[in-house]
């Protein structure tokens, strides 16, 4: 620009604006470093070099919880928002200018995946707000440690590490972690750590965590996770029945994963074995007494010692309450006696027996009421096959249908008795082994034959024998009968009661009528059946054969005249 000699207000301007750089200089939207001139109350005064100087709270020159450490005569940079207001001052921010200084070097940070310095300083949704020396950044709440923080107040206002995760100039946004420099921390820890550990070693470690499932337990830097199953051979329910949060205990390296840089510990393994020579110390068929531990749907588990358990499966639970929950039958911490029935020490398994350790209730019925014995006893289930009567001793027997009554199906035997009707019965077979009794009712009857003897007159009424019948009960069927006075009852059908029709009258004969029948057969119940007619046709062939033949020229009449006259001789 040339210049003249008498400069004009105009001139002087143009220069001003020159020396600006233009109209507002280029300053506007730029960072520029200008002197602190005064400070006034909580004010900075900086002259950048313009006609007129700027003023800047000085809380925009100290650091999240500390105090500004400004003077006179210090030179600081100030971002230029206006080069003139409203009432001609220059507008400066010494938050932009160090936003504006902190993006740039932040993003060469994040760029070479460097961790940064910040301090948290705020709290908001979801997070925490971060000062990473000008620029403000965003800190979720689940990057904050590498396990929950109840409390972040201690964390707060102390310059600390973080990695950028996320970053937006644009937008203004920023997301750090510092989960992240933790985690890189332990990591390289745990590398050096984990080379100085070996399976086998005994360490001794403090509690942090106890879940479920185990505790973890710090061994100086790294931690180790101590499974409950691993805590002692005793059954544990929960690992704070052994260990609490806090305590020091001693545990061995049972395995070291270096990939994954998992340790698995162990306390029991630092204990005798209870299992070495348990099968010499609890031989098969030894009774013994122990405690209930657990119970289950399959059986429950009765400890014998101190890490020692057996399994009493509920098949041999109890002699007579079949399908029953085990814990109708036991209940925990009851002192049970038992017998040994399996040890498999390798399974590390022992099967017990709480049945065993009683009396079979089978047994001892067959010793008290032997075969023919007379017993009563209660209806309790009525079947499609037979009747189930309760016993003493809490065992059922069974009467099959067969033996209910005589004379009728065993259909129509079982319509004669309804549950919880006392019934008398007579044992007729007892099987421990399959743990059955068989019962009877009808062979109680008069004149029935007897239980494990054959008939009542199994030495007299043979089959084709000829005996003397007492009428018991008339039927239209036919009729219920008694060889003699004290014999075995019997049936007649009707067609049996003679040869001719007007003969086979059930009607024509009465109760306590005595005459001749021939026994026929017997049923399967041994009960003999009689016949009338089978006994006349035998006499007339016997008279045949000895006063007559079909060649003689002789009448039956006189064939049987000869054969009665014969019989009164003798």
């Amino acid at each position: 620009m040339a210049t003249t000699a008498f400069p004009t207000r105009d001139d002087f301007a143009a220069m001003l604006d020159e020396s600006l750089g233009g109209a507002d200089g280029g300053f506007e939207g730029r960072v520029v470093k200008g002197t602190v001139t005064a400070i006034e109350n909580d004010l900075a005064v900086i002259d950048i070099g313009l006609k007129s100087e700027g003023r800047v709270p000085l809380r925009e020159f100290a650091m999240p919880g500390q105090k500004a450490d400004i003077n006179v005569g210090d030179e600081v940079e100030v971002y230029v928002d206006r080069v003139e207001n409203a009432n001609g001052e220059t507008m400066l921010s010494r938050d932009r200018a160090r936003r504006e200084a902190a993006w740039d070097r932040l993003e060469e940070e994040f760029n070479k995946e460097a961790r940064v310095e910040g301090v948290i300083f705020g709290r908001v949704k979801g997070g925490f707000t971060v000062d990473l020396g000008g620029a403000v950044a965003f800190l979720p709440g689940s990057q904050v440690d590498i396990r929950p923080v109840r409390d972040v107040g201690p964390l707060m206002d102390l310059p600390q590490p973080f990695q950028i995760l996320k970053m937006d100039r644009r937008r203004g946004n920023i997301v750090v972690s510092r989960r992240a420099i933790l985690e890189e921390t332990r990591a390289e820890q745990r590398s050096g750590l984990i080379l100085n550990l070996e399976e086998g070693q005994i360490i001794e470690g403090a509690v942090k965590n106890i879940t479920d499932y185990g505790a973890f337990v710090d061994l100086g830097g790294i931690d180790g996770l101590l499974h409950v199953t691993d805590m002692s051979y005793k059954r544990v329910n929960h690992p704070s029945e052994v260990i609490n949060i806090g305590d020091t205990v001693r545990v061995q390296i049972i395995r070291i994963n270096r990939d994954t840089q998992r340790i698995s510990l162990g306390m029991k393994q630092l204990e005798s074995d209870p299992w070495e020579g348990v099968a010499a110390k609890y031989p098969v068929g030894a009774k013994l007494s122990g405690t209930v531990t657990n119970i289950t749907d399959y059986g429950a588990f009765v400890e014998l010692e101190a890490g020692i358990e057996g399994l009493v499966h509920v098949s041999e639970m109890s002699w007579v309450k079949k399908n029953v929950h085990p814990g109708k039958i036991v209940s925990t911490s009851q002192e049970v006696d038992v017998i040994v029935l399996e040890v498999d020490s390798d399974k590390r398994r022992i099967s017990l027996g709480l049945k065993q350790a009683q009396s079979n209730p089978w047994g001892a019925f067959a010793e008290t009421h032997p075969v023919g014995s007379v017993v009563e006893g209660e209806v309790k289930n009525a079947t499609e096959f037979g009747l189930f009567v309760g016993l003493p001793g809490d065992v059922d027997g069974m009467v099959h249908m067969s033996d209910i009554a005589w004379g009728i199906s065993g259909e129509e035997a079982l319509h004669l008795h309804r549950k919880g009707e006392a019934v008398q019965v007579v044992v007729l077979d007892v099987d421990v082994e399959k743990e059955r009794i068989s019962l009877g009712i009808k062979q109680l009857e008069k004149g029935a034959p007897a239980v494990g003897g054959g008939t009542a007159a199994a030495g007299s009424v043979k089959k084709n024998d000829v005996v003397t019948v007492t009428v018991l009960e008339v039927r239209d069927n036919g009729l219920e009968v008694q060889a003699g006075d004290d014999g075995a009852t019997g049936f007649i059908k009707r067609a049996d009661l003679g040869r001719d029709r007007d003969e086979q009258r059930a009607e024509r004969y009465q109760v306590g009528q005595k005459f001749d029948a021939m026994v026929i057969g017997f049923d399967r119940s041994k009960k003999p059946n009689f016949s009338v007619k089978a006994m006349q046709i035998a006499e007339e062939k016997q008279a045949v054969a000895q006063y007559g033949s079909s060649d003689s020229g002789a009448s039956l009449g006189d064939i049987l005249g000869e054969a009665l006259k014969a019989g009164k001789k003798d």
